[in-house]
């Protein structure tokens, strides 16, 4: 072997040790950080699933939503709804099949949860997750009644906002591919094969 190729495998041999090792050293020496905490995730543990696992306590009604929504969501989306600067949250009925369809609340959506989450983690634009539940539970009352799914006397909570049926439940289709037709473990659940040493 020549002395050169020598040198070229040593040097390699060395590169890769030093680039393996690095990253363990590098987490020695600044020592940024620690472990998240139950509290800490719990703070980010906010979905909402189709279901309504994962609705927080509180209630909202459709009279109360009007108010929240005319302080925190009209001047971008519109006065009751009708779209601005941000979409169209209510209308739209029989226009999914056109060719110009409206993708509203109303006449897309294919569950209630979902508006209760998508709020409560997005909105308002300029300050995300600043609403308090039951401000989200009004809210999502209120859009829901303009879009003639709820009472005007409506008020919901963990346990009616999963009931509510939208116009567009069964417009979905299930797709039977095995990679996206899991369902995830609720109980009793086996630790994933990943995770095991």
């Amino acid at each position: 072997m020549s002395r050169f190729r020598s040198l070229s495998i040593f040097a390699m041999a060395c590169c890769a040790t030093i680039l393996f090792a690095l990253p363990a050293a590098q987490a020695q020496i600044y020592r940024i950080g620690r472990a998240a905490g139950e509290r800490d995730l719990a703070a980010w543990n906010i979905d909402v699933a189709a279901d309504g696992a994962g609705l927080p306590k509180g209630s909202g009604s459709v009279e109360r939503g009007r108010s929240v929504y005319a302080q925190q969501c009209a001047a971008c989306h519109g006065a009751r709804g009708e779209g601005g600067l941000a979409d169209q949250l209510v209308g739209g009925k029989g226009s999914l099949a056109t060719a110009k369809p409206v993708k509203t609340i109303g006449s897309f959506w294919p569950y209630a949860t979902t508006v209760f989450d998508f709020i409560n983690r997005a909105m308002p634009y300029n300050a995300p997750q600043s609403l308090s539940a039951d401000e989200v539970y009004a809210v999502t009352a209120y859009l829901l009644n303009l879009n003639g799914i709820v009472a005007d006397n409506a008020v919901l909570d963990a346990q009616a906002l999963p009931k509510v049926r939208m116009p567009n439940r069964d417009g979905f289709i299930n797709d039977s591919r095995p990679d996206t037709a899991n369902v995830a473990c609720q109980k009793n659940c086996r630790p994933s094969s990943a995770a095991q040493p």
